[in-house]
């Protein structure tokens, strides 16, 4: 699979203006930046529309769609009983994109909701991977800070088997930002992290930054209050070459579980994360 230069665009701002800009390469990268964005519009009207018929075109055989109670369809679901988007037809609201060769993530956002989209190139079309909705401040209580101390899954031992070489990288460098935060250890949780990272949660009430997370960790280092991660009970991995998606199930020490998915990307030889959306799940969730 064919690799080009990492390129980011801003189209407005985000809330939190945390985006590195790069301007969009010519020909036909120029060309693929035109298609998934009309795919992508296309997309947002059809379904602030309910017109099922005209979501089904652009959706890829494994889409997934996690509303803001966490509650996570599959495409069956989805074309059966359309949801109703968070959004509507994002009339006002402000996006951000992150462009890669075989991925883009559109980020939009209104007020406190935010929805993320991943696109995917398959063949010379691009089709929706993943819809994921995040409402800030739906759960009281943040998940960083757990008050436990040790931290075995995910940072020594996983429920999931990677399939190939990236998978085996990437696990290996999430474990490693994982001990880091258990730690409160800022110095070794920052290389694993991209430096345009944006982290939004049911847990939080405003979206974070790589600098905000690095800040959170010393004040915890501070405090010395444990914070190991919510250990994680199902994965599922996408490798489009440069860019690999993670959607997980993660269940915390206390309270509900969380539904996360991340956008892993190649950076100079080393994977690092890049996007992290993460939804309380408020009812049971639908099995995909």
């Amino acid at each position: 699979m064919g690799r080009s230069v990492t390129s980011v665009f801003a189209i407005g701002m985000f809330s939190f203006g945390f985006l590195l800009a790069k301007p969009i390469e010519q020909g036909s990268a120029a060309v693929g930046e035109a298609s998934v964005l009309q795919a992508d519009r296309e997309f947002v009207q059809a379904a602030a529309k309910g017109d099922s018929a005209s979501v089904a075109k652009l959706l890829d055989a494994d889409f997934t769609w996690t509303d803001a109670e966490g509650k996570t369809f599959s495409r069956v679901e989805v074309l059966g009983a359309l949801p109703k988007p968070a959004l509507g037809d994002e009339a006002g609201a402000h996006q951000v994109r992150q462009t890669r060769s075989h991925v883009e993530a559109i980020m939009a956002d209104r007020d406190k909701v935010h929805v993320l989209r991943l696109w995917v190139k398959r063949g010379a079309a691009w089709r929706l991977l993943v819809y994921h909705e995040v409402a800030l401040g739906r759960q009281e209580a943040s998940a960083h800070s757990t008050g436990v101390t040790d931290c075995e899954n995910p940072c020594k031992t996983i429920p999931y088997e990677p399939k190939n070489e990236a998978e085996q990288a990437i696990m290996a460098s999430w474990q490693a930002l994982e001990t880091g935060v258990t730690n409160h250890d800022a110095a070794a949780w920052a290389p694993h992290i991209a430096e345009e990272f944006a982290m939004l949660s049911s847990a939080n009430d405003h979206p974070l930054t790589k600098a905000d997370r690095i800040a959170t960790l010393n004040l915890q280092k501070q405090t010395g209050r444990g914070t190991a991660p919510a250990p994680l009970v199902s994965a599922q991995m996408f490798d489009f070459g440069d860019s690999v998606i993670m959607t997980c199930m993660h269940q915390p020490y206390t309270g509900k579980p969380v539904h996360v998915s991340r956008l892993w990307i190649k950076r100079d030889g080393q994977w690092v994360m890049s996007i992290s959306f993460q939804t309380t799940i408020h009812a049971a969730p639908a099995k995909t």
